[in-house]
């Protein structure tokens, strides 16, 4: 069997410095909003060269709540893409803001920026980029709509922790950014749990309270709030893997190439000089015509592969309501009849990814349909 992901290969080559880190939590009696998240939010916020970063529960809530902190609500726009997880939407729609979708650009799978500046309207408060399987969206041209028209830039880092544009760190282009440390993100905890990062000193400060019932000084409630802490466990597992986050991002990097050498007859992901985005490859992306009959056989061969995703959010039921008709958004269609995730995950050996590989070729080119 080759597993789609392990996540017990990093936590064994790091299982004495996480029990240890447990063990202090443990032995400290402070296990919420104490010393490990403060230090996590300083190496974080350090390791972006950012002035901000605030811990929260997942990256579910560090959407909603950069978005809420930035005073997004009832009557506001906010256009997003539909090929991304539900989350990022379910976000949106938890400020009482209404989602507004663009299509993606087919070859990054990320946003058209053309397109989300044709969607603008005098409601338009936010655009949320999604840098989707750790290829960044293009945050250059992204920053200059943003500034043109005043928008609230939240980018959507869940999984491409550590990735860059033009050089620069993605999640430190927009006003904020929200990361999920979800179990099997480039960065991840052993539960859940998110960020936001930012410049913004009073936005930090809103955060702040809002993950915490709204509360200034201790049960004295400036605002309305919410129940969205990181805890200390989880953050003393992520002060333990963040300094390991690059290089286990190179070994993603250099497992994509070897995906790249052996891969025939299947759509890639795009890699330089075609894009400035440093891609961390999250997920293994490849795209054919016959994706399902590729899964099937690969699933035959005891080979794992994922499909990120199956539907796109405008054609989820729980969204219907939104009224994006079928052919709305023909790329993001296209792509979620073609996409298929292969195997990629630090400690996967470069001999499994030519297996794989060589799995898929052999598929692609059978002479009867596979």
């Amino acid at each position: 069997m080759i597993p789609f992901h392990d996540l017990t290969v990093v936590h064994a080559e790091l299982a004495d410095e996480i029990e240890a880190a447990t063990e202090r939590v443990l032995r400290s009696g402070r296990y919420i909003l104490g010393a490990e998240v403060e230090a996590f939010e300083d190496e974080f916020a350090r390791y972006h060269g950012m002035r901000h970063a605030i811990g929260v529960a997942s990256g579910t809530d560090a959407l909603h709540l950069a978005l809420k902190a930035a005073g997004i609500g009832p009557g506001d726009e906010v256009v997003t893409v539909a090929w991304t997880a539900v989350a990022t939407v379910n976000a949106i729609e938890q400020t009482g803001a209404k989602p507004v979708f663009v299509d993606v650009c087919p070859q990054t799978c990320t946003i058209d920026v053309a397109a989300a500046a044709s969607a603008i309207t005098p409601r338009t408060k936010a655009i949320v980029p999604v840098h989707l399987y750790g290829q960044p969206a293009d945050l250059t041209r992204l920053r200059d709509l943003a500034d043109r028209y005043h928008l609230f830039l939240l980018e959507d880092c869940a999984q491409a922790a550590g990735a860059r544009w033009e050089g620069r760190r993605v999640g430190t282009w927009g006003n904020a950014a929200a990361f999920s440390f979800y179990p099997t993100k480039n960065l991840g905890a052993c539960g859940d749990g998110g960020a936001v990062l930012t410049n913004d000193d009073r936005l930090a400060a809103r955060l702040r309270r809002l993950r915490h019932h709204g509360q200034g000084n201790r049960y004295h409630h400036l605002e309305r709030g919410f129940n969205s802490r990181l805890d200390e466990l989880q953050a003393a597992i992520l002060r333990v893997k963040l300094p390991h986050l690059d290089a286990h991002n190179r070994q993603r990097q250099r497992l994509a190439g070897c995906y790249r050498r052996h891969l025939r007859g299947v759509e890639l992901p795009p890699s330089p000089p075609a894009t400035p985005g440093e891609h961390v490859y999250h997920l293994y992306v490849i795209r054919h015509p016959q994706r399902q009959l590729i899964h099937q056989r690969l699933a035959q061969r005891r080979i794992e592969t994922l499909i990120h995703y199956p539907v796109p959010v405008h054609r989820q039921p729980a969204f219907a309501d939104l009224g994006y008709a079928e052919g709305s958004l023909p790329i993001t269609e296209r792509l979620a009849r073609e996409v298929l995730s292969l195997p990629l995950y630090p400690g996967l050996k470069p001999s499994v990814v030519a297996r794989v590989a060589r799995a898929i070729s052999l598929c692609v080119e059978a002479p009867v349909p596979c």
